[in-house]
């Protein structure tokens, strides 16, 4: 249960935009104040809190989360993720990502640091070479964005942001380990409610994951997520932006549908921009 769960987790907190996302045209600062609840047939199994700050042509984002409940038994574990970037024209460019999670008695960091158009990543922990496993290039860390500035999704031009093509993308994706496309397509229209903040319309994409490289092709968590057809990912607008950040995330299991649901979702303008947006 733990490896769906753990990779299907992975794909939800790493996933989500691509290169041709921006945060550009932003009225105002703003801030998100996210809070996200992950159930499996219904049962709390994890939490997450996120916050991103985005103004003066800057963005930063922090992100934790931590098992709860019946999971812990199975894999208790809490984690933490930051990122840091500009706003050059209409796209984003990362400038560093660092994850840090803790799981049992076992630990990791990686940290990605980005110049040039390339990813450069240190980890505490580098793999050891694996005979079955696809190896990473130098060009699989070009054009490529990190997991937290992945989750943001620009929609160009003007008017409403809920629209179907906010699906329309593919996304190249790199964490450090892992090098993989996740293509999204537009499914339906839906009406969301947070317990707190927003209420409206969602964009509900369909998303499909491709690993290419950084990966031990008889992995069981990464194959069953290439060969899911069912997987869905909710999109909301913020508000002030031409931004889209997810709303709701839900991949089948073997043993049942694994949703991860935000119940807090509340945007509002910055004052003062905090201490992680002055850093960088």
């Amino acid at each position: 249960m733990s490896r769906y769960l753990i990779a299907a987790g992975c794909v939800a907190a790493g996933l989500l935009a691509g290169p041709g996302a921006g945060l550009g045209e932003v009225r105002s600062p703003v801030k998100l104040d996210a809070a996200y609840t992950a159930t499996l047939l219904g049962i709390p199994i994890g939490q997450i809190s996120w916050t991103i700050e985005v103004g003066d042509n800057r963005y930063a984002a922090a992100a934790t989360g931590s098992t709860v409940g019946l999971l812990r038994i199975f894999a208790d574990g809490h984690g933490s993720a930051t990122a840091h970037g500009t706003v050059n024209a209409n796209d984003p460019v990362a400038s560093d990502f660092v994850v840090k999670y803790v799981s049992g008695s076992s630990s990791d960091e990686i940290k990605i640091v980005f110049s040039g158009g390339k990813a450069k990543e240190s980890l505490t922990h580098p793999p050891k070479p694996d005979p079955s496993g696809v190896p990473l290039t130098d060009a699989n860390r070009v054009g490529v964005v990190d997991p937290m500035t992945a989750l943001l999704m620009r929609v160009p031009g003007n008017g409403n942001t809920a629209v179907p093509a906010a699906c329309e993308r593919k996304i190249a994706v790199f964490d450090g380990h892992m090098r993989y496309d996740l293509q999204l397509a537009f499914k339906r229209m839906a009406q969301v409610r947070a317990n707190a903040g927003y209420q409206g319309p969602a964009v509900v994409c369909a998303l499909y994951f491709s690993p290419l490289a950084g990966y031990d092709i008889g992995r069981s968590g990464v194959r069953y997520l290439k060969e899911q057809r069912g997987m869905e990912m909710w999109l909301v607008p913020l508000a002030g932006t031409r931004l889209l950040a997810p709303f709701r995330f839900s991949v089948p299991t073997p043993i049942g549908l694994g949703v991860l649901q935000a119940t807090r979702f509340v945007l509002a303008p910055e004052v003062e921009p905090s201490g992680a947006m002055n850093a960088h």
